[in-house]
């Protein structure tokens, strides 16, 4: 049992029990097994308290044996963790011995942790926590850990209850509204943690039951601690995806047992195998919940295998914390339990009908410590070995109170419980400068009431028979009230006469203190008045500037930290609120309406006279050196646009872009083949003649007649003339089609499939499909005479799908007799009613057949069920027959002929269909359409990932022919570091981020369903419809009247603004997914039945997912496990395969199955509605494999025979996703080395040893001729030497066929690729960094694919891919979205918080592409059976709105409506962006929020100089708007500049060595501070323990120079006073009724507002300092409204309804803290390439894989070349040192990049 601390503060047990003590230690020490209670003496003295108490009588020893800190205990038990640890897992060695480690409390924490496991919490990774598993998913929130991230909370003061309540309700809703799902767990043994510090149990008791009481979320409080049975069980069960855990301990618990009880409860949990989210760090957006992620892996589970005697130490350590220190203090707390549970009956009896849990726990607390402290007063003797120390016992007694004093005290708090009850959450703000200190002897009496406040709380959560209002247990107490109730007596010096409580007060009051004095046994106590009967001063009013505790004296450093910062802070003056005028028609337009409730400053006013007046900025050339400025295009680097003067260089040129041209052509055949189209240039000349010929229309329509009869009968001729060469070909090769079938079925069939692809003619397929037939069907008559009928399905799947084929694609050549023919063979296997169905009986006119004898060749089973069941991938899908002109290379269905009427209606749509559907063509058609029109028009393709780029590039140069006018081609690229002919293009290909750039939108986001993104969209079209209206009814200037005209002139067509949605659900291809278990050398592979992943809560609770679909192989499952389960199933005869309407006597169809599907579907999900819930779950466990737990495997060396037993299976060619560089190129090393191994163990064989001696005896011979002094040989000996020569060549040829690698020994499908195409894909690549480890595995069938490989490597592996020559490809998620990579089977190597639903979605795409194969499969090999429960139940995520505004975005829109030369155009461009957020589409508090944001934006940007009053942008605006993605980084940089820190810093070097104008130091410098703007990536905290024990990076990047870091706080503190005014504006969009709730319970704080108003209560709630856009809940600890001119601040005390999480403030942390205060220290992975230079040393040290350090770098560098160019531009002086230093700096880091990328 726990309890608070002791309230003296030392040790003074009486010497019997100290040494009684001693030998309990002493027995720790010698045995860790042994118990330390000894049970005789335990009921020896209880007994003995039991007689004392019955004498009115406590020990002396009482105050301080009331604490159960177990220290000495705790001591012994880190000793021995320690030494433990030390023989396990490598400790710090900072740690000392184990005698040293006990001894100090630093040092044994650190013995405790080991490096191991810190690296692994520094090594975690920053990731979304949520993903898209949306309401799929289950995690884990350790309570102790939430409680102690929030309970020392920056904003929070010491003691608040409510507002700690509301921190946590507040941080659980954000979870929840971001779709989360989670239970909480607190463990019985961590409580022990907390003894010393009384209020925080107090707190978890209270949370624990307030989250029971008044909240659904699940709380598990049954487990003893996490090494308990039934904690692993619930693990096992669950399966949570993560454990949500603290890092880090208590800041005040100075032995640090705290931390090393998370450290523990980690490794534990990674040991298991379950991944951990660190509490720490996490932040919010609008969408998602970032945080630190640890993943579990086989290396540090096997890690914590190998130590297992760690866990012993553990184990000492939880037992440890469970036991007292003292037999007496085990007992003095079971007498508070044995007194609070005697009080508690007497208090039911008083008020039988039940209370409110406030005034119920006052009573029993105030009660049980008067008579606990009336006991302990009666010992007034001190004990005799405490009398020598004369002065501290009248030190001692001096602080003593008496218990009058005692009385007083509790009458104090019981008026304060009173005034809780009746006042408003509006009147309880509180000013923390009018704080006091209370006195010593009060504190301890006050911490002594909270210790029995605990115990009144554990025993009300067990009772039952007393009704308890647990509703407002959030607010038990209110410490800072309870102080100003003190203060009032001691500062007014008053009588109770003077004192005017209102009636209901004073009853409230009354009743509560009556309650009390009733239950004070044998205590003569006052009455409720006077409240103060004494005199003695109980709090000091100066208390609050050296305030050295809050009620324990435990919280004194807490305090003072407090303290400190709330000093400093709250001294601010409130600013006043006004804006600075601004002229913009932009901004009258847009939110002019807002700006009539703002405040303005006038003309003379000190802040508008001191704004600073630059030259304006000009979008073409400078202000001042008027030299021409560059954009983002033209910083992006591109060689063919120079245009050389040299000749040669110019042919050099010439030669390599149509090198490209023709790769690209290749690249683009790989894809789709050669459908090449030549498109007619547009010319004037070309429209004239069309026109002149349009009157002879209908002449020439008769002569064209003729001409066509004559064109017919010759393409008849022509036709007759092929059929007949085509059927003499099948004459000749059809016996040896019939032979290969009747010896391999499917290697015949094959050979069949390969001969129609090379007719035209349908009569000669038609015959080659009947004589396969005929075929087939012998097989089956000879396979059914002999044994094993059952094993012959294959053969019998195969005829039925050869007479789906006929009767579906040959239906007007099928005469009578083929009818007859088919209609017999099915009639033969048993399908009778196929075969009335076939001839066209109908059922009455084949009822006469009942009698019909049973033919031996019948199949067995039904035909409807052996269709599902045999033929399931093979079923006929609903395609038209009809072409589309408009289509030549494919039958479009009829959603995709929608969409190409939505093209030629010029309309807008949006496409929501399967992966592999279908979807990219109307992309391709579009393209068409504009190239056909005319020369100028242009397409621009977006897409996600550079190798979609690349793609749809080379596709558009394979299928689009086109001759255009000189200097412009067909297509162009525009990537962030590439682009080639962008500007000259009619096609442009343009990366994610310039179509970021292009639409100036900056994360605008989007909405949950389709249907209303549509109508969002089509809002936006009819916007742009009335502005061009607006536009072209306005007078045009000189500069813009060209392009006026030319839009005027392409809006002269008719177009459309609606937006269309098409829906299409359908995939082609079905995807059967497997899970793979190793097993005895080799893999078992299971079925995973979709049904398996579901459970009864989830399709009780949200259904089927949207694309949750079944093959018809698992249809048949399905069904035979419902009837298997419910044997009186009603519907089981009417969902019989047989019987049900759509699958019944008929050839079934892909939609006929479908349906069936549907049916299936709904009546389980009746089951589950209906009650019939046991039987559902019995069906879905019966549909799960049994699979065993393979974590213990180490899976990444079984990947090659996992890869070898793929191929057995003809699953080749496979994709092996998996989402890190290093793991890729790691598993194709592993494979690639088995397969040499492979081919090194094999023995050759006889002719290749025969021809290896042929050959040795042959070189034998040429050396010995080769060998000859003769100047000239003779005729005879040249004839010899001649034919050895021969010999030798021959025999080596010979040799190296039987050498080459045998099929065993490579993936590589040479047939598909001839050496010279090989050789010409590898040539592109032998440049580049790696080309031999890359080449030697594509030569062996292996490739590799991730972002960070070089492009043209990248295309390589695509291109052998598609061709089929590779057929394993490992890779990350760069080929997940959209690419064209057809295979048969997709794999899942390793789980990773980035494999998420929508991912899994993407991916599994890539198998079973439409047009290559029926069927896909989806392997997971590596991932845990719950997680790919939750991948494939996941619905799909929902899409949402994020906030659309930023600071540089607002100013990006000003410079474009600015500066732009078609005025009206670009303004109307702004105006759409800002009007149509979607995250505020019909949301109009929402929308005037986004208005505000713009104007105090547009505030920013007038005090910090980027424009001016007019709007007009100056001086560094160029320079922000190029850095827009770093904001608030470019700002910060701009002030750095502005206060010529730069030059300060960037002092030339005299020695100038190297060509290096500036020394080491000052570049390092330099890096330094753009380290800290650019290279932002915080470490968690913990990761300043391994400071200096890295090999070549120093990791935690150094603070900022201290002028910079002045700068930067300058900068911060004009974002605070701007944007603290803006959400003081904000305010007013709050919902008040909501603000006055706890977010999460609900419960209601407002109050009644109408008490009676007294002098004495004006006092109490007189609050000086404003908080009306403060949260009431965060007033409570003195949070006023000038805290919101601290960013750091906004979040946790705005209001909750105006959601601060989601603002985009441009606050600059450059010393970034966790809500508890401690700094997060960035990563210095930039600082630290620059001086080493190696991503390798990047990935072991900063905790970064080699693909981020990669990408990392790459950005990094390129911010330093656009810093390095835009001050090139922006400086006269070309010779400044500012503009020097960074081109030198850009040079050096670009070499050490290339060096690494090359």
């Amino acid at each position: 049992m726990a309890s608070g601390r002791s309230y003296s503060g030392t040790d003074t047990d009486t010497e019997s029990d100290s040494s009684y003590d001693e030998k309990i230690k002493h027995r720790w020490d010698s045995s860790d097994d042994e118990d330390l209670s000894d049970d005789s003496q335990v009921m020896h003295l209880q007994r003995g308290y039991e007689e004392r108490e019955e004498n009115d009588s406590m020990p002396d020893d009482f105050m301080s044996n009331l604490d159960v800190t177990k220290f000495s205990h705790e001591k012994a038990a880190v000793g021995t963790v320690v030494a433990r640890s030390k023989g396990g897992i490598q400790t710090s060695s900072k740690a000392g011995d184990t005698s040293a480690s006990t001894s100090n409390p630093a040092g044994r924490e650190k013995g405790i942790r080991s490096i191991y496991l810190l690296q692994h919490i520094s090594r975690a990774e920053y990731a979304s926590l949520l993903n898209d598993f949306v309401e799929s998913e289950l995690f884990v929130i350790d309570g102790d850990s939430l409680i102690l991230e929030y309970f020392e909370e920056q904003t929070l003061h010491p003691g608040q209850m409510l507002h700690f309540f509301y921190l946590v309700e507040c941080y659980l809703v954000d979870l929840i509204n971001r779709g989360a799902t989670f239970v909480i767990v607190f463990f019985q043994d961590a409580e022990h943690l907390w003894s010393k510090w009384i209020t925080f149990l107090s707190f978890r008791r209270a949370l624990i039951l307030h989250l029971q009481k008044n909240t659904d979320i699940p709380i598990h409080t049954e487990f003893q601690n996490f090494l308990c049975s039934s904690w692993q069980s619930f693990l096992k069960t669950n399966s949570p995806y993560f454990v949500m855990v603290s890092e880090k301990g208590l800041q005040m618990d100075k032995e640090c047992l705290s931390i090393a009880y998370f450290h523990i409860f980690i490794s534990h949990l990674l040991g298991k195998g379950v991944n951990v989210a660190l509490t720490s760090g996490q932040t919010f957006d609008a969408l998602r919940i970032y945080g630190y992620y640890i993943q579990s892996d086989y290396n540090i589970r096997s890690l914590i295998e190998k130590h297992k005697e760690m866990f012993e130490a553990h184990k000492i350590l939880i037992q440890c914390l469970s036991r007292p220190s003292s037999i007496s203090s085990k007992c003095i707390h079971l007498d508070i339990e044995n007194k609070v549970y005697k009080t508690s009956c007497q208090l039911q009896k008083l008020w039988p009908e039940g209370s409110c849990i406030q005034k119920t726990v006052c009573i029993l607390s105030c009660s049980v410590v008067l008579q606990l402290y009336k006991s302990y007063l009666k010992e007034e003797e001190p004990p005799s070995n405490t009398r020598k120390n004369k002065g501290k016992e009248n030190s001692t007694q001096e602080n003593t109170l008496s218990f009058e004093e005692a009385v007083d005290l509790c009458k104090l708090y019981c008026l304060h419980i009173a005034l809780l009850l009746h006042l408003p959450l509006s009147k309880r703000a509180r000013n923390l400068s009018e704080n006091g200190k209370w006195e010593d002897g009060v504190s301890k009496l006050l911490e002594m009431r909270r210790n029995c406040e605990y115990f009144a709380l554990e025993h009300l959560a067990a009772l039952s028979n007393w009704k308890i209002d647990f509703t407002h247990l959030p607010d038990l107490s209110d410490s800072l009230l309870l102080q100003k109730v003190g203060l009032y007596w001691e500062t007014q010096k008053c009588k109770d006469t003077d004192v005017q409580l209102s009636e209901k007060i004073e009853k409230e009051y009354t009743r509560i203190w009556t309650a009390v004095s009733k239950l004070v046994d044998k205590c003569e106590i006052s009455q409720a008045f006077p409240v103060r009967n004494t005199s003695r001063v109980f709090i000091s009013s100066e208390g609050s500037k050296k305030d050295e505790s809050f009620e324990a004296m435990s919280c004194t450093e807490l305090l003072k930290r407090w303290y400190k910062r709330t000093l400093s802070e709250h001294r601010k003056e409130f600013l006043n609120v006004g804006l600075i005028r601004v002229k913009s028609s932009l901004l009258e337009e847009y939110a002019g309406d807002a700006l009539d409730s703002l405040p303005f400053l006038t003309n003379d006013d000190p802040l508008v006279s001191s704004l600073t007046k630059s030259k304006e900025f000009d979008e073409l050339y400078h202000w001042h050196s008027m030299k021409p400025l560059s954009d983002e295009y033209e910083r992006t680097a591109c060689d063919n646009e120079k245009q050389p003067s040299d000749p040669k260089e110019a042919r050099r040129m010439l030669r390599n872009k149509q090198r490209y041209t023709a790769y690209l052509r290749f690249y683009g055949q790989s894809l789709e083949g050669n459908i090449s189209k030549q498109i007619p240039t547009n010319r004037k000349e070309d429209a004239l003649i069309k026109s002149k010929s349009a009157p002879k229309k209908t002449k020439a329509s008769t002569q064209k007649k003729k001409a066509e009869i004559i064109v017919e009968t010759n393409i008849k001729k022509k036709l007759l003339e092929k059929e007949k060469k085509e059927m003499e070909t099948l004459e000749r090769v059809s016996g040896n089609i019939e032979m290969k079938i009747r010896e391999n079925i499917n290697e015949g069939i094959q050979q069949l499939q390969e001969f129609l692809k090379t007719c035209s003619c349908d009569s000669v397929k038609f015959s080659a499909e009947v004589m396969a037939l005929d075929t087939c069907f012998s097989v089956w008559v000879s396979l059914c005479s002999g044994p094993g009928k059952g094993r012959g399905f294959h053969v019998a799947s195969t005829i039925m799908r050869r007479i789906h084929i006929i009767l579906d694609k040959y239906e007007e050549l099928i005469q009578k007799s083929h009818r007859e023919k088919i209609a017999g063979y099915l009639k033969d296997m048993g399908f009778h009613n196929l075969y009335m169905s076939v001839l066209g009986h109908n059922k009455k006119q084949g009822s006469n057949t009942k009698t019909v004898t049973c033919s031996k060749y019948t199949v067995g089973i039904g035909s409807a069920r052996f269709q599902l069941q045999y033929m399931g991938h093979y079923l006929k899908r609903e395609e038209r027959k009809d072409p589309d002109p408009r289509i030549q290379h494919f039958i479009p269905d009829t959603w995709q002929r929608e969409l190409l009427d939505i093209v030629d209606n010029n309309e807008s749509a949006i496409i929501v269909a399967p992966t592999s559907s279908g979807k990219t063509y109307a992309s391709y058609y579009c393209m068409e359409k504009v190239l056909r029109e005319s020369d100028y028009g242009v397409v621009v393709y977006v897409a996600p990932t550079k190798a979609l780029v690349n793609q749809v590039v080379a596709t558009v140069h394979n299928r689009f022919l086109k001759e255009l006018p000189a200097g412009m081609t067909v297509c162009g690229v525009f990537t962030r570091d590439y682009r080639y002919e962008a500007l000259n293009c009619q096609h442009g290909v343009f990366g994610s981020l310039i179509g970021d750039i292009l639409a100036f939108g900056n994360e605008w986001g989007t909405v949950s369903k389709a249907l209303a993104w549509s109508r969002w969209l089509q809002n936006v079209k009819k916007y742009w419809l009335h502005a061009e209206e607006l536009q072209n009814s306005e007078p045009s200037g000189s500069k813009s009247s060209h392009r006026i005209k030319h839009k005027q002139k392409r809006c002269s067509d008719k177009k459309s603004f609606k937006v269309r949605l098409v829906k299409y659900g359908e995939r082609y291809n079905d995807l059967e997914k497997y899970v793979c278990i190793p097993k005895d050398g080799s893999f078992e592979f299971f079925h995973y039945h979709p049904c398996a992943a579901l459970t009864v809560n989830h399709i009780e609770k949200y259904g089927f997912p949207s694309d949750f679909s079944f093959s018809p192989q698992e249809c048949i499952k399905l069904y035979d496990t419902m009837v298997g389960t419910w044997k009186n199933w009603s519907q089981a005869k009417e969902l019989d395969p047989e019987e049900f309407s759509s699958l019944k006597d008929k050839i079934i169809t892909k939609a006929d199955a479908r349906k069936y599907e549907e049916s299936l579907k709904k009546e389980l999900v009746n089951w589950v509605r209906c009650g019939h819930k046991e039987e559902a779950d019995k069906v879905l466990k019966s549909l799960q494999p049994e699979i065993k737990d393979v974590s213990k495997r180490n899976m990444e060396e079984l990947f090659p025979c996992f890869v070898e037993e793929l191929r057995k299976m003809d699953a080749l060619p496979a994709l092996f996703f998996l989402f890190s560089i290093h793991k890729v190129e790691s598993y194709a090393d592993k494979l690639y080395l088995h397969l040499k191994k492979k081919k090194t163990e094999m023995k050759p064989d006889e002719a290749q040893l025969s021809l290896q001696t042929k050959l040795e005896k042959v070189k034998k011979q040429l050396k010995r001729l080769t060998n000859v002094t003769e100047v000239k040989l003779s005729a005879s000996k040249a004839e010899t030497l001649h034919t050895l020569l021969g010999k030798k060549n021959i025999l080596e040829m010979q040799l190296e066929k039987l050498t080459k690698d045998p099929p065993e020994c490579t993936f590589a499908n040479k047939k598909a690729v001839n050496e010279k195409t090989l050789n010409e894909v590898l040539k592109r690549t032998h440049l580049q960094t790696r080309y031999v480890m890359l080449a030697l595995k594509v030569l062996k069938g292996i490739g590799y694919h991730h972002a960070s490989m070089n492009p043209k490597q990248r295309q390589a592996v695509e291109t052998l891919f598609r061709m089929g020559f590779l057929q394993v490809v490992t890779a990350t998620g760069s080929l997940a979205l959209g690419i064209n990579m057809p295979c048969k089977s997709v794999v899942f190597v390793e789980d990773s918080v980035y494999l998420d639903a929508l991912n899994l979605r993407q991916m599994s795409g890539r198998a079973g592409r439409r047009g290559q194969d029926l069927l896909g499969k989806v392997f997971f090999y590596n991932i845990p059976l719950p997680k790919v429960q939750r991948l494939i139940k996941a619905n799909v995520p929902k899409l949402k709105g994020q906030f659309p505004l930023s600071v540089s975005l607002i100013l990006r829109l000003i410079l474009l409506a600015e500066k732009a030369d078609d005025k009206p155009d670009a303004k109307a461009k702004a105006l759409s962006v800002l009007k149509h957020s979607l995250m505020a589409y019909n949301q109009p508090k929402k929308q005037e929020m986004l208005k505000l944001y713009f104007l105090f934006s547009v505030q920013f940007l007038v005090r910090e100089g980027y424009i001016d009053q007019e709007s007009k942008p100056q001086g560094f605006s160029g320079l922000a708007t190029h850095l827009h993605y770093h904001e608030p980084s470019n700002f910060v940089l701009i002030r750095f500049l502005e206060k010529g820190l730069f030059h300060k810093l960037c002092k030339r070097s005299l020695t100038n060595k190297g060509g290096k104008q500036f020394s080491e130091t000052v570049m390092e410098t330099l890096v330094l501070v753009l380290a800290h703007l650019f290279g932002r990536r915080r470490l968690p905290h913990s990761v300043v323990e391994l400071k200096g024990q890295f090999k070549q990076s120093k990791v935690i990047l150094e603070e900022l120079p201290p002028e910079f870091a002045a700068a930067a706080e300058e900068y911060n503190d004009v974002v605070d006073k701007i944007f603290g005014s803006f959400l003081l504006c904000t305010s007013k969009f709050a919902d008040m009724e909501q603000e006055y709730q706890l977010p999460l319970s609900k419960i209601s704080f407002a109050g009644a507002e109408s008490y009676h108003e007294t002098s004495f209560l004006s006092a109490l709630t007189n609050c000086q300092n404003k908080t009306t856009a403060v949260s009431p809940f965060a007033t409570l600890s003195g949070n006023t409204n000038n805290d919101l001119f601290c960013a750091s601040k906004v979040e946790t005390i705005g209001l909750q309804t105006v959601d601060a999480k989601t603002l985009k403030i441009p606050a600059f942390d450059h010393e970034t803290e966790d809500i508890q205060g401690r700094k997060m220290p960035l990563n210095a992975y930039a600082l630290d390439f620059y001086k080493h230079g190696s991503l390798k040393a990047l990935s072991s040290d900063n905790f970064l894989n080699q693909g981020d350090a990669f990408y990392l770098i790459k950005d990094f560098r390129l911010v330093i070349s656009s810093i390095s160019t835009s001050l090139m531009e922006l400086c006269e002086d070309e010779n400044d040192n500012v503009v020097l230093a960074f081109k030198e700096l850009n040079e050096s880091y670009k070499e050490k990049f290339e060096k690494t990328w090359n």
